[in-house]
């Protein structure tokens, strides 16, 4: 069994983050990734949102493995084809991002991974080509969503970042950006703060940009926090910079 597992399972939780209840996201509810309806199927339908908040890491792990990981075979996948298509289970479905792979091997687009598309894989011999192919499949597929104005702009990076990492994973190197490179590095800003993320924000918030947090800001923030369904307590962290689309989704 590869190793890989874990340190794959990080990346992708960079994308997810922390608690999310966007009144837009269709999923609902959301904890690092994980969906209220999932979290239920896992657990038992008397789960609360509460308790998705409060999530455990072995919980966490079970979840991500038996739902995504083990349904596209990903330990039977080569080095970066296996982040590509976990990333995409996790973000768009097992289902779809089983098809991507298939399509991009040329195998019969089920929506399963089963032997003989494990087959194809295997006989490709350019993995950089076929995550190429992958993730351009994946971004016209959420380029057609209805909440593309809402999300679109975090889709995007999130799915170029994968693109880059994965292809560094194949032994390549990519002329993409290093901005699209998963990164965790942020500073939390609220009322009082100064500096480069407080200008970000703001220039995300459409307000004047001064580089200082102040009133204005706080005020500004809390109404665009409430109204995108996130904790209206008027201090960015990652879930805020997440939505606005300055970290990588």
């Amino acid at each position: 069994m590869k190793k890989s597992f874990k340190n794959i399972l990080k990346l992708v939780l960079v994308y997810e983050g922390g608690w999310a209840d966007h009144p837009k996201d269709p999923g609902g509810a959301t904890m690092k990734g994980v969906t209220l309806a999932v979290y239920r199927r896992h657990y038992g339908d008397n789960k609360s949102k509460d308790d998705l908040r409060n999530i455990t890491d072995a919980e966490l792990e079970k979840i991500y493995r038996s739902g995504y990981w083990d349904k596209c075979r990903c330990d039977e996948l080569p080095a970066g084809v296996d982040y590509v298509v976990f990333d995409a289970a996790v973000n768009s479905g097992p289902g779809r991002s089983a098809k991507w792979l298939q399509g991009a091997v040329g195998a019969k687009q089920d929506g399963g991974v089963g032997p003989k598309t494990i087959a194809r894989v295997k006989e490709q011999v350019d993995t950089i080509q076929m995550t190429n192919n992958m993730c351009d499949r994946r971004l016209n597929f959420l380029k057609s969503l209805s909440t593309r104005d809402t999300f679109g702009k975090g889709w995007g990076r999130r799915v170029e970042g994968v693109r880059v990492a994965a292809i560094a994973m194949c032994g390549g190197s990519s002329p993409a950006s290093e901005s699209h490179a998963p990164s965790v590095d942020f500073k939390t800003v609220k009322k009082g703060s100064k500096g480069v993320w407080v200008r970000k924000l703001q220039e995300a918030l459409g307000i004047q940009v001064g580089g200082w947090f102040g009133r204005d800001t706080e005020t500004v923030l809390k109404a665009w926090q409430q109204d995108n369904g996130l904790e209206v307590d008027g201090i960015a962290g990652r879930n805020t910079y997440r939505a606005l689309g300055l970290l990588l989704y």
